[in-house]
């Protein structure tokens, strides 16, 4: 007898593939779920974003472009050839030429203003920085009787406007015979900027620890050869400041060059511009032309002492 055959079970195979799929799918979007999202890039203090950044560079350039303006516009009307050509400034455009520039080199007693201004801001630099330099360092070392009063006597010097001191520094000047003299001229400044700069350098010499003198002293250094040999060579921020602030008062002013040099050829950049504007007339183009050209030893002298400007002016005011 033949056995009757057992019926075949059904195959599970595909669902079960199926069913492991989707376990797989379940089990990566729970992966997905419970994976924290990357933490945003957060601003660190003091570093400023994207639209400050903008905003910040706008206002510098905007700032730039008003101070370069005035600097820019003196260098066109000087190119103009009729002294009138600052009235109808659009018209320079067309007829532009160095003949300004050329008369006032060749026709002006230019280098003679020159040469005193010059010898009369080099000596007041000289003169003024030397001696706020050994007067600021006396004051911020040396406690003697009356030093606190003797930089307040500087400041009141300031007190007086310049009306006020021209007749008695006419008066001393002419007893000394120092009218008209580079000399007289260079003693005049140093009492307006000696005093600002002494100030200046008595701060910066409260920045320098004291420890240094001591060491010097220890080494056997006097107490000019402590200052010459190890003070000075670390305040050189602060002398540069001091510098640029006496050769600028020399450079620019003009009441005193005025009333103290009487020779033409004594005149300083400041007073012979005025030789260019009479009572009936005034040649505007070559006084551009002049301007533009007096600019040029400011801008020298700033270029050598700028990179110790914003230090000296910054460590001077830290201390008091």
């Amino acid at each position: 007898m033949s056995t009757p055959s057992t019926p075949s079970t059904p195959s599970t195979t595909r669902p079960t593939s199926a069913a492991s799929t989707t376990t797989v799918e379940t089990s990566a979007a729970a992966a997905a779920r419970d994976t924290p999202a990357a933490p945003k890039r957060r601003t660190r203090r003091g570093e400023s974003t994207p639209a400050v950044r903008l905003v910040s560079h706008g206002i510098l350039i905007a700032a730039s472009l008003v101070a370069l303006f005035p600097v820019a516009w003196l260098v066109y009307l000087s190119l103009g050839p009729d002294k009138d050509d600052y009235l109808h400034p659009g018209g320079i455009w067309g007829k532009m030429t160095f003949d300004n520039y050329t008369f006032v080199l060749e026709h002006t007693k230019f280098f003679d203003w020159l040469q005193t201004t010059m010898i009369v801001t080099l000596g007041t630099t000289a003169i003024g920085v030397i001696i706020s330099a050994t007067t600021g360092y006396a004051v911020s070392r040396m406690r003697f009787p009356g030093y606190r009063k003797f930089m307040w006597v500087l400041l009141v010097t300031q007190m007086f406007p310049v009306a006020v001191l021209m007749v008695p520094m006419y008066q001393i000047l002419s007893d000394l015979q120092l009218i008209d003299t580079y000399l007289g001229l260079v003693l005049v400044y140093c009492t307006t900027t000696v005093p600002y700069c002494a100030w200046l350098m008595k701060g910066y010499f409260d920045t320098i620890p004291f420890e240094i003198d001591e060491a010097g002293r220890v080494d056997g250094l006097t107490p000019f050869g402590t200052f010459a040999r190890l003070i000075l060579p670390l305040a050189k921020p602060g002398l540069a400041v001091a510098a640029f602030y006496s050769f600028l008062t020399a450079f620019g002013e003009v009441a005193f060059a005025a009333t103290f040099m009487l020779s033409d050829t004594k005149y300083t950049f400041a007073v012979g511009l005025q030789t260019f504007v009479s009572e009936h007339d005034a040649q505007r183009n070559l006084m551009a032309a002049t301007a533009v050209l007096i600019a040029i030893p400011a801008a020298a002298f700033f270029y050598f002492v700028q990179k110790n400007l914003v230090t000296g002016l910054t460590s001077g005011g830290t201390k008091g």
